[in-house]
């Protein structure tokens, strides 16, 4: 099969051709049709994952087609359109058997633990707990980018921040995730404010169901400024973006018995933000992370799509090849692109 493969951090990924892997007892091989160009793939590339052992394949936004079964897979058949959750269970374990694949004690991440997408074939173990069957009327490239940005933002702002209608929602950040929370916390009738430093994706925001827009770049204090838009602060904020600045500006924002949640990465030097403490206490403020999303929850996010009240396809902004996706990896800290990349071709 044909692969991008790295076999040292920070060194620009190269095109090979290497052995197609074979299935599990339990697992299966898909055929990739489509699959997302992530920020979590660019931190992996930089090293800042445990988890990834070298040589590596990235890529962990997958959609496709089963291409091989174990002989322990028994709902899964070859040719089925499918997806996975980027944080997969192992079905046996405590979280999984109480509904929580997503923060599982064994948890498979295809692209992390294992060679992931950006290939033509990959392997996926515990395929009866983690794949999740796709609509017929979506497409591969939508689907692909559900698997990380748009489910992981689905999970962050319906299950962790329970948003409801009227509510004020922060987002902290307007890339992939930013926009999906965007999206979604529109689509439950909340009233989402979109922050970032680009006037692009904050025009962008607003396409997309944002109330308001905040410039980061070009205003000092951004927690007072949501502040006093919404008259006390935000019911929800989401770091969508994973900074020590946007994190404090999260908690910062929120009104009394508001609600953070942490979505985008703080990894290496950024692990350990400032938070407000004194108003954590005081304000009795709930924090919560979010860590991508069950595969039996893809249901209700699914028929929201399929009913029309959620367009994640809206959010792809362009569609690149494998040898395209090399480069762009490698300048994803210095991306200013609008719209999620997804490989398509191969």
């Amino acid at each position: 099969m044909k692969a991008m493969y790295y076999d040292a951090f920070e060194k620009m990924p190269e095109i090979r051709t290497l052995p197609d892997p074979a299935p599990t007892e339990n697992g299966v091989v898909i055929k990739i049709e489509a699959t997302g160009l992530c920020r979590s793939d660019w931190h992996g590339w930089m090293g800042h994952d445990p988890d990834i052992r070298l040589p590596h394949v990235p890529g962990h936004e997958l959609a496709g087609t089963i291409a091989a079964t174990g002989r322990g897979v028994l709902r899964y058949r070859i040719g089925d359109r499918v997806t996975v959750p980027f944080v997969s269970g192992c079905g046996r374990c405590f979280e999984c058997s109480s509904g929580n694949s997503q923060v599982c004690e064994a948890q498979f991440q295809p692209g992390f633990t294992h060679w992931g997408s950006f290939a033509e074939y990959v392997a996926i173990d515990f395929a009866e707990q983690n794949l999740v069957h796709l609509p017929e009327t979506m497409d591969f490239a939508t689907a692909a980018s559900l698997g990380c940005r748009f489910a992981t933002s689905f999970r962050a702002v319906v299950d962790q921040a329970r948003v409801k209608g009227g509510e004020w929602v922060a987002v902290h950040g307007c890339g992939g995730v930013g926009l999906s929370a965007i999206m979604i916390a529109a689509a439950l009738g909340a009233n989402p404010i979109a922050i970032d430093i680009s006037e692009e994706k904050l025009a962008f925001a607003r396409t997309l169901g944002a109330v308001a827009t905040i410039n980061g770049r070009e205003t000092e204090d951004v927690a007072g400024a949501v502040r006093e838009l919404t008259r006390g602060g935000a019911h929800v904020s989401l770091d969508a973006l994973g900074s020590p600045v946007t994190c404090f500006n999260s908690i910062k924002n929120l009104r009394r018995r508001g609600r953070h949640v942490q979505v985008g990465l703080m990894l290496a030097e950024q692990a350990t933000p400032q938070i407000p403490m004194a108003q954590v206490i005081g304000h009795e403020l709930e924090i919560y992370g979010s860590h991508g999303m069950q595969a039996w929850r893809y249901d209700a996010m699914l028929a929201m799509i399929t009913a029309g009240k959620l367009n994640p396809k809206a959010l792809i902004g362009r569609e690149i090849s494998l040898e395209e996706a090399a480069p762009a990896l490698a300048a994803m800290d210095r991306a200013t692109d609008l719209g999620i990349s997804v490989i398509t071709r191969f």
